[in-house]
Parts: structure tokens; sequence; C-alpha cells
């Protein structure tokens, strides 16, 4: 059996990812791959995705999977059915044409340009200086070279593992939130990066630390989060002087969800797991999962609110941790949204 180098391959799945979808677009480049954000982030963190999403990175990058798999270019393009494994019998058979462009460069919009020059460098290596220098010349005056030794990456800058608090689940959720609709996770990320940057810089009122407790059993999520402890941290307001904003801060959550947002439980209906006080993490690329805790959105309802959901044909069932509260059964179409509660954080 072939040993491949899990590192290495995770490393250039990250180097497809960024070639085709950019720095921050992660949720773009698994919503193309079909796949949630979070189990991306997993792979693209953690370890080497199954044959079927390899394949499918392949096709959307247009990337030799030889290449994927080993970091060597190849004259021919190993083809796979999907459900296909590597086991200790199984050979990699290559495909009986050869694509019109391989080789170390065989992916991405520039694949074609890219491998001239590589092929022309490997026949004439006495050219190699008189090309960079050219390169360097247009670089400069384009001006790329001085903004990527000027401009670090907007995600170091802007949100250092700070998470916003946007609101209570009794009073509705704040700032950019419409009433009915969630924007889009490239987008949700953009605003909240300009909410974050609007602060950096803001006097710190107070910090206090807090347990985190994993209430969606995702494997990026349980295996990210190594340390269970996080801060929230009170910002003094910007327009007001007596007005305070709040943030979560930690790191590892933001990194596994860039997404997030956080609200504070109002009431003690789903306590004893979830308690009045209590921080709830969400993301916009994670809807709520059968029988766990999520927050939902109704219609014709003020606010929102935090429940275990279980949907059936006809309707949606909210049901409450605490028995003293009674569940609540809403149409399907009254259901605005439903996002999964990642984890929860006990002040």
């Amino acid at each position: 059996m072939k040993s491949f180098n899990e590192k290495a391959i995770i490393e250039r799945i990250g180097l497809l990812r960024k070639q085709h979808a950019g720095s921050r677009g992660k949720s773009e480049f698994a919503r193309t791959l079909g796949i949630s954000v979070s189990t991306y982030n997993y792979y693209e963190n953690n370890r080497v995705p199954p044959i079927e999403v390899l394949l499918k990175i392949c096709e959307v990058t247009e990337a030799d999977l030889n290449w994927l798999l080993t970091g060597k270019e190849t004259s021919t393009m190993p083809t796979f059915q999907p459900g296909s494994h590597f086991g200790k019998d199984s050979k990699v058979m290559a495909s009986q044409k050869s694509p019109p462009e391989t080789g170390k460069f065989a992916f991405g919009p520039n694949n074609a340009l890219l491998r001239k020059l590589d092929d022309l460098l490997a026949n004439n290596p006495e050219l190699a200086e008189p090309v960079m220098a050219f390169i360097e010349l247009l670089c400069e005056k384009k001006g790329i070279e001085k903004q990527w030794r000027t401009e670090p990456p907007l995600a170091k800058v802007a949100r250092p593992g700070w998470i916003p608090v946007l609101g209570r689940t009794a009073a509705g959720m704040l700032f950019f939130w419409d009433q009915t609709t969630l924007p889009e996770p490239k987008q949700a990320v953009t605003e909240l990066d300009e909410l974050v940057k609007r602060y950096i810089g803001k006097s710190i009122i107070s910090s206090a630390g807090g347990t985190v407790s994993i209430d969606l059993q995702v494997r990026a999520l349980v295996d990210g989060v190594k340390k269970p402890e996080a801060n929230l941290v009170q910002v003094s307001g910007q327009e007001e002087a007596d007005s305070i904003v709040e943030f979560v801060e930690c790191e590892q959550i933001y990194e596994l969800f860039p997404d997030s947002f956080a609200l504070q439980i109002d009431g003690d209906s789903m306590s004893p797991r979830i308690n009045d006080g209590d921080i709830v993490i969400l993301s916009p690329s994670v809807p709520a999962a059968q029988g766990h805790i999520a927050i939902a959105r109704i219609a014709n309802q003020i606010g929102v609110t935090c429940k275990l959901i279980r949907s059936t044909e006809t309707g949606v069932h909210l049901i409450p941790i605490n028995e003293r509260y009674e569940t609540k059964v809403v149409a399907k179409k009254d259901l605005l949204w439903a996002l999964a509660v990642l984890c929860h954080i006990s002040i």
C-alpha cells in the first residue's frame, strides 16, 4: 500500500482553495464542494477528506489528482469511480487519455501560462534571472509587491478571535441582522469584520472568563476546541460614552467558524443545560440539526427562541429542557430560519 503524506495533502488542498476562492473564501469553496463550512474547516485543518471530496476538489479546481496526493507531476490524470477507495489491494489506474494540460501547475485559471513558464525555465535555466527581474518590474509597476509587503490579511487585523454578541434571545438580534433572513456566510463574515474593526482600540471596560460547553456534537467542533475556555469582553461604545458592546474572545471557535456570532440567553426554559445569562455561539453556515439545540426565528413573533428542534412532515416542535415549560408546535411555513447552537458559555 502506497503511503501518503497527509499533512502535505492538506496543505495542497489549502493552496487550491486559496487559488480558487481567495484567502477568505472557505465558505464559498465549501458550498462549491457541496459540504458545510465546518466540515471543510475540519478537512483543511485536521484530516484528508474522503476520496469523493478529493475528486470534487480536483473537478472544481482542475487540479491533477496525482499532484494533490503526491505533489508530483504526471503525464496522465488518475481517475476514480465514485465510492472507490485506497485499500490494501487497490490500484490507482491512470486514464487512457492524457489531459490537455498537465504538470505541477495543472490547476487554476492561469495553468497554461504557468506550464509554459515552467517548461521554458526547465529547458533554459539561464533565463531564470531575467524572467524574475521582468516579473518584479511588473509587480512594481502595478503596486502588487508593495501591497503584499504592507497589507496583512484582514482576518489577522480586524478579528482577533472576537465573536460579537449581537443581542438577547428575548429581544431579537441587533445590528445588521434582518428581521426575517440571514445573510450569506460570505456577507456575514464581511459585516462581522466591519463590526469588530470599529471597536479595535477602544477601551476594554471589563473581561470575565467562562467555560465552553459543546452542544452540537460535530467532529470539527469537538476536536477543534482543545481548551474549553473563553472570555466575555466588554468594550466602550463608539458613539455614546456610556454604551457597551460585548464580544466573546475565543480564537479556537473563531478559527473553526469565522462567520460566527453570539446571543445571550434570557430565561430558564433550557436549564439546567443552558441557563439564564449564558451565551450561545451560532454560525449562519450551520443550520439546525434534528434533535439538537437551536435558535429559531418564528413568523409573527418578536425576537428569537432557544429550544430543542424536531421536525415532522407538517410541523416543527420547539421543545424546552425545563419541564416547567410546554412544547410548542408551529407550522413548517412559519419557521423562518433555525441555526444550530454550536456551544454555549457560562460566565
